[in-house]
């Protein structure tokens, strides 16, 4: 029987005391050729001592640490660089798998060798696990478009990978503090085809802590701009026919950004920051929004 090594993959700052239910939901998957890969950002809390107390002497899983806190796109670049499995998938250390996850994930790797990335959906809980609601995000991108074209939410939690297919990216994006997996997304739907498994495999939890959750929001916006960005430049200097995303989507996706930081510097009453945004928008794609921009100018 196939039952290839998944590397699970955490990247850990200061969530070791949410560990324990992560740590659980590894211990009783129902498949068990795994290992885990923890590399912690350099946390100021006592998380590392929580964590090793937690693992005790399980060689499964490996923990490495950064000498100085250099953020989440290094952190899980890291993760990604040491694991040995020929799957891969990242698992937030403050939240869950379902049991079933990774028996489930492999079927299906082995049975779709072309396939570089599957996704499927998660539901949010509160600070003890409680199910709170399931998302509306998870599903199958059209035939005609990417994930880059279309985005709203289709590639998300759990995530796994290829190992070799990841490989032939330029890896995550060191330099990325949020939006990281959209990263890895973008990248590996460039290295072959993206399958999406219709269940609830994740769970995530929604605390003050969360990176793209609540005050983080705005700053998590940001770099999934940055990202989509990067994917469309990098993807017209390789000529991928991916879809037909064209350069005035583009430049409309970055004038729609500015207009949003237009938006926020304006409700702040900051009077040089809005201009800036809003000239910025109009630099990006002039008949873009024309007279919402004009009158904007003039007010």
């Amino acid at each position: 029987m196939n039952t290839p090594l998944v590397s699970i993959l955490v990247a850990n700052y200061n969530n070791g005391n949410f560990f324990k239910d992560c740590y659980q939901s590894i211990i009783d998957q129902t498949y068990d050729n795994w290992e885990v890969i923890i590399v912690d950002d350099a946390s100021t809390d006592n998380s590392v001592l929580v964590i090793k107390q937690i693992i005790g002497e399980d060689n499964r899983f490996k923990i490495f640490m950064n000498d100085k806190n250099k953020g989440c796109g290094y952190t899980k670049n890291k993760c990604a660089l040491m694991a040995n499995g020929e799957i891969l998938g990242f698992l937030d250390p403050d939240d869950a798998l379902k049991l079933n996850a990774l028996e489930l994930m492999v079927d299906l790797h082995i049975k779709n060798e072309g396939v570089a990335i599957i996704t499927s959906k998660y539901d949010l809980v509160d600070l003890d696990m409680n199910f709170i609601k399931s998302t509306i995000h998870g599903n199958i991108v059209p035939l005609d478009k990417s994930y880059l074209t279309y985005g709203m939410g289709a590639l998300t939690h759990f995530a796994t990978f290829k190992q070799y297919k990841y490989k032939e990216t330029i890896g995550i994006d060191p330099t990325m503090m949020r939006a990281v997996d959209q990263d890895l997304y973008y990248k590996m739907e460039e290295q072959g085809e993206h399958l999406f498994l219709d269940e609830v495999l994740y769970l995530y939890r929604i605390h003050e802590k969360s990176i793209s959750a609540n005050k983080n929001e705005f700053k998590a916006k940001y770099w999934h701009f940055y990202a989509t960005v990067k994917a469309f430049e990098r993807r017209t200097k390789l000529d991928l026919k991916i879809d037909n995303f064209s350069n005035s989507e583009i430049k409309k996706i970055k004038s729609n950004y500015y207009l949003s930081r237009f938006e926020r510097e304006k409700a702040n009453k900051r009077i040089c920051p809005k201009y800036y945004f809003l000239v910025k928008s109009i630099i990006a794609f002039p008949s873009h929004k024309t007279k919402f921009k004009i009158r904007s100018l003039i007010k």
